[in-house]
């Protein structure tokens, strides 16, 4: 063979790779289930590590390059937002009663540490405000409503802080030359996604923030999910927040037929870490980030 035929022949062969290569980076950058779209979410913040949902525990998932931190909003006595678990005080603070008996003021005045011994100053309650300002547009956060029940008119008190921080998101990128969309935001880990256990709650938020990303949080008793059940999620829920003690390979092929992600929670175990990459989640909600 010459070596014009031999060269044109390498040519060929070499185009052929470039193209499966190209190839390749298309399918990845498509596919939820490949390592590049898997995201780590730290539980109440790194809860492992700090009290939860404090801003130690939230400032320390930043550290270890977590993509979202996790966190719970209720009302409090005045109705203000506050960054808090349960409906009561009575496990994360020295006090007793319910969250909606004490105002925000008197609420980020309680020390949050639990069982958790140390000088931290950032062990407090904090408000939701707070978190926003901190780290929006800087980590990705994912935004529970608990109790919607007990707090009629949260979810128009959420979706009104969260327009306010997108919009000055989007200002900022405007500032800096970019222009991100909501989607945008949650692809480059900056963005908002909001979840609840209540399906009525989370309608209503899809319905006062259509463009945010929300997602539906599934437990025991809500399982298995009927096929009905989960084509009317999906109308509105861009992700299935599953426990993952439930979650097998129909759950989430039957998630991701119907083009939406699966996350798990709470991962506290690298055993279970690995068995839900196998089965291809897209994520997971874990006390331990790092």
């Amino acid at each position: 063979m010459g070596k014009w035929k031999t060269s044109r022949v390498w040519r060929s062969i070499g185009l052929l790779l470039l193209m499966l290569c190209c190839m390749t980076l298309i399918v990845s950058a498509s596919n939820p289930n490949t390592p590049e779209g898997f995201l780590i979410i730290a539980h109440r913040g790194a809860s492992g590590d700090a009290p939860e949902n404090t801003m130690a525990a939230f400032e320390q998932a930043e550290r270890l390059g977590t993509d979202f931190i996790e966190f719970d909003v209720q009302l409090s006595k005045d109705g203000e937002l506050v960054v808090i678990h349960d409906d009561t005080v009575d496990r994360t603070t020295q006090y007793t009663g319910a969250v909606d008996d004490y105002t925000l003021n008197e609420l980020e005045n309680m020390d949050a540490k639990n069982d958790k011994k140390t000088d931290d100053t950032d062990e407090k309650i904090v408000s939701f405000e707070e978190v926003m300002h901190r780290f929006a547009g800087k980590l990705g956060m994912l935004i529970e409503i608990k109790e919607s029940k007990l707090y009629p008119g949260v979810e128009e008190k959420v979706a009104e802080v969260v327009r306010r921080y997108e919009l000055l998101l989007q200002v900022n990128g405007l500032e800096e030359g970019r222009n991100f969309t909501a989607v945008e935001h949650v692809k480059n880990s900056v963005g908002i996604i909001i979840q609840s256990y209540n399906f009525q709650s989370t309608r209503l938020i899809h319905s006062l923030l259509p463009d945010i990303p929300i997602a539906a949080l599934i437990q025991e008793d809500q399982h298995p999910l009927s096929e009905k059940t989960l084509d009317e999620l999906v109308s509105f829920a861009d992700y299935i927040h599953y426990n993952h003690e439930l979650l097998d390979e129909k759950i989430v092929e039957q998630i991701h037929h119907r083009n939406r992600k699966v996350m798990a929670w709470t991962i506290q175990s690298e055993q279970d870490m690995i068995r839900m990459k196998k089965l291809g989640v897209d994520g997971v909600i874990t006390d331990f980030p790092g």
